[in-house]
């Protein structure tokens, strides 16, 4: 879908510093603000008889940490799980929005495969840093308590969309985020448009000011932060999906992470798109050619979930 020309102002005028940008870009930027808050407040609703769901499962203490399961009515055992972590630049955002789940839900759940779609605390309430604990201990839970669906914990591939992606990215960088969650080895990462692989570097040439609003000013918390330096052994093997429309080129740090995650021995690939942000977590799941090239990434990680993904 082509981009509207004020988003483009939008996107170059984010890039700027505060005292460059002025009052039309504060504008625009409470315009494309409100459209996606409206976005993320319509929940997706379930309307098929193939999928059975259960809705808001805690799996912490706060009111954020929550999780919906769906999967195919007719039951079975041993089947994939996706785990799906929604964007929203760490501020909003919500699990049960139709671009989350929708589409996703419709393709392949019928085909066998359990997805998990989660929230996690947003800003100002929790920092990235616990944003990412909060997704691994979501996925820690669903690898313990997959088997009352029908799932089979060891067979899971997480994915997320934005900063979801960031978050995921992150936690398949760190070995330490995994350990102190009690996270085991899962199968693949599916990455969908993150800009920000190597946050320091990001935050040291002309940003968007809601960066500044998740990750600061302490270059000590860039790195905790940061995919590629918490990247120092190989990662389960990730597929990072990149917009070649934006104009902050996500696909070159993209590129970066993957070529980083291959020279430790990781299986990392790309998927450069000509599709918005948002299509990209969108249309991911409607019959199309992007979704057959991630279904191919998927198919390549497991003989069980390829042959579910093939009917």
């Amino acid at each position: 879908m082509p981009i509207r020309p004020w988003l483009w102002l939008l996107l170059l005028l984010g890039a700027l510093p505060v005292a460059h940008a002025g009052w039309l870009a504060d504008r625009l930027a409470a315009r494309l603000e409100a459209q996606m808050l409206e976005q993320d407040a319509v929940p997706w609703r379930l309307r098929s008889a193939d999928v059975a769901r259960v809705a808001g499962l805690a799996y912490g203490q706060d009111a954020r940490q929550l999780l919906d399961v769906y999967w195919p009515q007719a039951g079975g055992q041993g089947m994939p799980v996706l785990v799906m972590v929604h964007g929203g630049a760490w501020r909003s955002g919500s699990r049960q929005s139709a671009a989350v789940v929708a589409h996703k839900v419709e393709r392949w759940v019928p085909r066998g495969v359990v997805l998990v779609a989660i929230d996690y605390r947003l800003l100002p309430q929790a920092t990235p840093l616990q944003q990412v604990q909060d997704v691994a201990a979501a996925l820690a839970w669903v690898q313990r308590e997959a088997a009352r669906w029908g799932g089979d914990g060891r067979k899971l591939v997480l994915m997320g969309h934005s900063a979801g992606a960031h978050l995921v990215s992150l936690l398949s960088a760190s070995r330490e985020l995994q350990r102190q969650a009690g996270v085991q080895p899962w199968l693949g990462t599916v990455a969908l448009d993150s800009a920000v692989y190597d946050v320091a570097a990001v935050m040291q040439r002309p940003h968007y000011r809601f960066y500044d609003q998740a990750f600061g000013g302490d270059p000590a918390a860039w790195s905790a932060l940061s995919p590629m330096v918490q990247l120092q052994q190989a990662v389960p093997p990730l597929l990072a999906v990149c917009s070649q429309q934006r104009p902050d080129r996500p696909c070159d740090e993209a590129a970066n992470f993957v070529t980083r995650a291959r020279q430790l021995a990781g299986r990392a690939e790309q998927l450069p798109l000509a599709m918005s942000h948002r299509d990209i977590n969108q249309q991911l799941g409607a019959d199309s050619g992007y979704t057959r090239a991630v279904e191919q990434f998927l198919r390549g990680l497991d003989v069980a979930l390829a042959s579910r993904l093939a009917r």
